[in-house]
């Protein structure tokens, strides 16, 4: 099978296995306890925090180890909204994840706070102008993903984050699709929170981390033992943190070696080029430049999105609709129709997303895609 699915999920690097073992095994003490097990696993959570800090620019008191993007997303937002009220407005964008998205609802509906989206354009992106033109002087949290999960769409976050702080709002963007992709530097971003997941990077499931700037007033969503420095109770995973670190190392160092070419953008834009040309009716969603690479999506007029991913399967390619959280539903993708897709149109979904995909495995990939359409609208 050829997976084309990263965007999903990213098979788990022998790396971070092996580092994680032995803190599932002999050295399994709880952290927080005072005795020699305990000890070693507080050093081993201690370097992991240090080396994620490492690569996000930030001190290692403002890494809170989360179990991925979705709790990240909620701690973030949440722990903000209500520690520092400064004001009960919050600003978002309708493309967002789940998490980011009902994390608001639930602050409008139970705390009373006001929600504004901000314009988007075709591609999904969002300007500072846009920003400027919902933000008030008692907007408290802007949260804003770094890459769209389902487009691919690479939001201007330091120009957005800028925009938010005239005004004294704080800044959170989810950068579960950047990691791995993008700098992650927190400093050259300018943002205030940023939450990622350790499966887009090759860590484990249930894995993640969630950026605080240290001078924020926050208001914990978990209650307990007090643990990361009373943000997040409840034992730490050593574990699953020294996997994160790892594959973190590891996934850093080959896109820092990657950074000076273009090969990568070079792949993403003649997969889509000969997507587009082959395949009679096919869109490419979100921005054409502005996007990551390893990252393409598509609508297809006239076909059913699920059942050409069946024949793709059929033919030894995986890819998706979107975004594996929203696999099942029956409604349209809500990405697809905030940039103005009707809703036929945004059930005919094709996402491909690949970490090292070879130009021969993407040909396959095309001509897979060719065919599968061609065998559903046959039907």
């Amino acid at each position: 099978m050829l997976y084309l699915d990263a965007a999903a999920t990213t098979p788990v690097r022998r790396e971070a296995l092996e580092a994680a073992w032995p803190y599932l095994t002999g050295d399994f003490g709880n952290p927080s306890s005072t005795h020699e097990y305990g000890r070693r696993a507080a050093d081993a959570l201690t370097d992991a925090r240090a080396r994620v800090a490492a690569h996000l620019g930030c001190r290692a008191s403002e890494v809170v180890f989360t179990s991925g993007g979705t709790e990240g997303d909620n701690l973030a937002i949440k722990s903000i909204a209500l520690g520092a009220p400064r004001g009960r407005h919050i600003v978002t964008i309708a493309t967002e994840h789940d998490a980011v998205l009902e994390s608001v609802d639930f602050l409008r509906r139970v705390h009373g706070f006001e929600v504004d989206f901000v314009p988007l354009d075709e591609y999904g992106r969002v300007t500072a102008d846009a920003l400027r033109s919902v933000l008030r002087s008692d907007t408290t949290i802007v949260s804003i993903a770094y890459v769209n999960n389902e487009i691919g769409t690479v939001q201007p976050i330091a120009a957005l984050a800028e925009a938010a702080h005239e005004v004294g709002a704080r800044f959170h963007t989810d950068a579960v699709q950047a990691a791995g992709r993008l700098p992650l530097t927190v400093r050259g971003l300018g943002v205030d929170a940023l939450s990622f997941s350790g499966h887009k990077v090759g860590a484990p499931k249930g894995s993640g981390a969630a950026y605080l700037r240290g001078s924020l007033a926050l208001e914990p969503v978990l209650h307990g033992g007090g643990q990361e420095r009373g943000r997040r109770s409840g034992t730490e995973n050593v574990a699953f943190a020294v996997a994160l670190a790892t594959a973190l190392d590891v996934t850093e160092r080959a896109r820092a070696a990657h950074a000076a070419d273009r090969d990568d953008v070079a792949a993403r834009d003649e997969f889509v080029s000969h997507v587009l040309a082959r395949v009679n009716g096919a869109r490419l969603t979100g921005h054409p430049l502005e996007r990551i690479a390893g990252h393409a999506s598509f609508v297809v007029d006239g076909v059913n999105g699920e059942t050409v991913l069946l024949e793709l399967e059929r033919r030894g390619v995986i890819a998706s609709s979107g975004s594996a959280c929203a696999a099942g539903r029956t409604d349209p993708s809500h990405v697809l129709t905030a940039i103005g897709l009707p809703d036929e149109l945004a059930t005919t979904a094709i996402r491909f997303s690949w970490t090292d995909a070879s130009s021969a495995e993407l040909e396959r990939a095309v001509a897979a895609l060719t065919e599968s359409v061609a065998a559903v609208r046959s039907l």
